[in-house]
C-alpha cells in the first residue's frame, strides 16, 4: 500500500502558481494538489487546474478556508505578491497551515534549498527569496565558504514575457529581498541585486551574472574557489536541471585605480584584491511556459524541494 500524500494548496493562478501546481501534479513524490486559488475566475491557471481535476475557488483565501477539503490540506504555496501574502499568512498559519512563500515578503526565514535547507524546514513560514535570489545566492554562498565577501552583486536577466503581473508587481520588493538575502543567506558583507525584464524576440532563456569582490592572492586560494562554486552549481542542477555554468568561472585582480571602497559594507576598510565572475545559464523545463522560462522552473523547483522534504520528514515521524 502507497503512503499517503501530503495535501498542498497553491494561492495564485498565474504563471508561477500554475507551473508550481504542474510540477506537483506530474513529479512530486510526496506531495498531491488539494486545491487551486485565484481571484480570476477567467484565468488560465484556474481553468486548467479545472481540466486537471484540481479542485478550484476564484474566491481567494477565503475561498480556501470554506472548501470541503481545507482541514486536510497542510502545505500552503503562496505565489501572490509581497502584499498579498502578509494578508494571507495571517489567516492560514494560525490554522496550522504551513506556509511556502514564493513572494518576496519575506515574513519568514530565507530558504535556498542548496544552501540551508536544513537550518528552516521546521519554521510554519519560509521565503523563497526571487527568481534571482534561488540562482545566484548560492554562488555567493559558494564563494563565501572559502573565503570572506567583501561585496557581492548579482544581475537576473529574464524574458519579459515570463513575467507576468504578479512578478511585475513585486520588482521593487525583489531588489530589496535578495539584497537581504545575499548577505544573510550568501554570508557577503554587502549586497545589491538588479533585475532586467528582456523584451526580446524570440524570448531570451533565463540568464545570471554574480561579480564577488574577495582578498585572494594566492592562486591556490582561486582554485578552492571554482572547485566550490562548481560543487555549487551540481547541487543546484539536482533539483533545477536546466541550471549551469555559462563559462569557466573568472577571477582576475582589480586594478589600483578602479574605487571600490564605494561598494564596501559600512566601516569596511580593507580594499579587496580580486574579482570573481560567474555567468549562469537558467533552462526550464517547459512544463507551463516554454523553455525560457527559467526564472518560473527554478523557483516553483526550489519550493517544490522544500515542500518535499516538509512531507518526507513528516512520513518519517510516523
Amino acid at each position: 500500500m502507497s503512503e499517503k500524500k501530503t495535501k498542498v494548496a497553491i494561492i495564485g493562478s498565474g504563471n508561477i502558481g500554475t507551473d508550481l501546481m504542474i510540477k506537483v501534479m506530474r513529479h512530486s513524490q510526496h506531495l498531491e494538489m488539494g486545491a487551486m486559488v485565484g481571484i480570476d475566475p477567467d484565468s488560465d491557471g484556474l481553468a486548467r487546474a479545472k481540466r486537471m481535476k484540481v479542485p478550484t475557488t476564484h474566491e481567494g483565501v477565503d475561498g480556501l478556508m470554506a472548501m470541503d477539503n481545507f482541514d486536510e490540506i497542510e502545505i500552503v504555496f503562496d505565489a501572490t505578491s509581497a502584499k498579498a501574502h502578509v494578508a494571507n499568512d495571517a489567516k492560514l498559519r494560525p490554522l496550522g497551515k504551513r506556509m511556502i512563500d514564493l513572494t518576496p515578503a519575506a515574513i519568514g526565514p530565507f530558504l535556498v534549498p542548496a544552501v540551508n535547507i536544513d537550518e528552516h524546514i521546521d519554521e510554519p513560514n519560509v521565503n523563497m527569496v526571487t527568481c534571482g535570489g534561488q540562482a545566484t545566492i548560492p554562488i555567493v554562498a559558494a564563494v563565501s565558504r572559502v573565503v570572506p565577501v567583501e561585496y557581492a552583486e548579482i544581475v537576473a536577466s529574464i524574458a519579459s514575457k515570463s513575467a507576468g503581473p504578479g512578478t511585475r508587481a513585486n520588482i521593487d520588493e525583489f531588489t530589496e529581498t535578495t539584497s537581504h538575502a545575499i548577505v544573510k543567506v550568501g554570508k557577503a558583507k554587502r549586497g545589491k541585486a538588479i533585475i532586467i525584464l528582456n523584451p526580446a524576440e524570440p524570448p531570451l532563456i533565463m540568464r545570471d551574472t554574480v561579480f564577488c569582490l574577495v582578498s585572494a592572492p594566492d592562486e591556490s586560494v582561486h582554485e578552492q574557489i571554482r572547485a566550490s562554486i562548481e560543487k555549487m552549481v551540481g547541487d543546484v542542477a539536482a533539483y533545477v536541471p536546466g541550471y549551469r555554468l555559462k563559462q569557466k568561472v573568472q577571477i582576475s585582480e582589480i586594478p589600483a585605480d578602479q574605487p571600490v571602497e564605494t561598494l564596501l559594507a559600512e566601516g569596511e576598510t580593507d580594499r579587496p584584491t580580486h574579482q570573481v565572475s560567474v555567468f549562469l545559464e537558467v533552462e526550464g523545463a517547459a512544463h507551463y511556459l516554454p523553455a525560457y522560462a527559467g526564472n518560473l522552473d527554478i523557483m516553483t523547483s526550489a519550493g517544490v524541494q522544500v515542500a518535499e522534504r516538509i512531507a518526507q520528514k513528516k512520513e518519517t515521524a510516523r
